[in-house]
């Protein structure tokens, strides 16, 4: 059974930078779909980021566009994402998320990780 385990998070001011990782474990990571969601205090979960099997699509939520990089190392079974000029409003837990095809995981009905916290101070 695949596990998918977050790191990277933490507390970082605002206009900083964070990595996200997230590791499979358990089984290969090649052929699963990823992406990233969040969920701020009081809020729904939302989706941040996804990228296909192949790599070669790629969506974000408008709200991060511009400031966040998905990508992944299948060699090394994990996802990573990178957070660039982080506002206060990106605190949130960040999940990560994988599926057979890349609308699963946009559409939120993939597999989850136990997510990490972000934290932003203005």
């Amino acid at each position: 059974q695949v596990q998918w385990v977050e790191s990277g998070g933490g507390l970082v001011q605002a206009g900083g930078s964070l990595r996200l990782s997230c590791a499979a474990s358990g089984r290969t990571f090649i052929g699963y779909a990823m992406g990233w969601f969040r969920q701020a205090p009081g809020k729904e979960r939302e989706f941040v980021a996804g990228i296909s099997t192949s790599g070669g699509s790629i969506h974000y939520a408008d709200s991060v566009k511009g400031r966040f990089t998905i990508s992944r190392a299948d060699a090394m079974n994990t996802v990573y994402l990178q957070m660039n000029n982080l506002k206060p409003e990106d605190t949130a837990v960040y999940y990560c998320a994988a599926g057979p095809a890349l609308t699963v995981v946009v559409n939120g009905a993939g597999a989850w990780g136990h997510g990490t916290q972000v934290t932003v101070s203005s």
